[in-house]
């Protein structure tokens, strides 16, 4: 399958959630070496303001990569997941992701571009709170590799 050029601005709606929990941020934060006591320390979070623990400012990636992955390997995209290198990876929020968020996510195909017989690809997942209100952005580059000579 091959990619699709004229991709560039579909949107994909995931009908999965996911529900961050205390222990996930708890792993993620030791995972990335983040050692700020609100996202380990409940206490501390509520003290600076927080509802629960806070997400990493990374955290994320580690939800939206597979949902902007299926996005864009579906038949309609045709990334080939196989040839795909990471390239890059943004984050801007609206509001600190908190321990008991339930997250939707929502996946743009903002840019392709051919590069030097690879294409660039560049996805934007939008992070949805139960509420519908945007707590975050994510924009993830990457890199699908050319065929081989």
């Amino acid at each position: 399958m091959a990619l699709n050029l004229d991709s560039v601005g579909k949107t994909f709606s995931s009908p999965r959630t996911y529900v961050v929990g205390r222990e996930k941020l708890r792993e993620f934060a030791r995972a990335v070496g983040e050692t700020s006591s609100v996202c380990h320390d409940v206490e501390a979070a509520k003290a600076a303001g927080h509802l629960d623990l806070v997400a990493p400012v990374t955290f994320p990636i580690a939800i939206t990569l597979e949902i902007m992955g299926e996005s864009a390997t579906s038949p309609e995209v045709g990334l080939n997941w196989s040839r795909v290198v990471h390239g890059e990876q943004r984050f801007k929020y609206e509001r600190a992701i908190v321990a008991g968020d339930e997250l939707s996510i929502t996946t743009t195909i903002e840019e392709i571009k051919p590069i030097a017989g690879n294409h660039l690809i560049t996805l934007r997942g939008d992070v949805y709170a139960a509420d519908k209100s945007l707590i975050a952005q994510v924009w993830t580059g990457l890199v699908e590799r050319g065929p081989e000579a």
